[in-house]
């Protein structure tokens, strides 16, 4: 398993515009490009983080090439919208195989 872990800023009062985006931006990467899916967190100083996880590094790079762009130009614009900062040239932050797993996945 692959994982890329992003992280962006967001306008302020713009965070509930922004989750949407990303929730909705999410569901469409995972029927794509082939992704697990993510999950997003927010840190103590505002930044929210995606952690994504992908089956292979091959997987994630050829969505990652093609910029994940999906079909869904209001939520792509949304998520823009809500967005004032991310690292430079909007790569992750880190990109990692996974060596070993211990966590416990939530029943849905």
């Amino acid at each position: 398993m692959f994982v890329a872990v992003y992280w962006w800023r967001v306008h302020p009062g713009k965070e509930d515009q922004f989750r949407k985006a990303w929730v909705r931006g999410t569901e469409l990467i995972r029927q794509r490009y082939g992704s697990y899916g993510s999950r997003l967190h927010q840190d103590r100083d505002g930044r929210f983080v995606g952690y994504a996880e992908w089956p292979d590094e091959e997987t994630w790079r050829k969505a990652y090439d093609q910029k994940m762009v999906y079909d869904e130009p209001e939520t792509r614009a949304a998520f823009s919208d809500a967005v004032c900062e991310t690292p430079p040239g909007n790569d992750p932050v880190f990109t990692m195989e996974v060596t070993d797993d211990l966590l416990d996945r939530a029943e849905d």
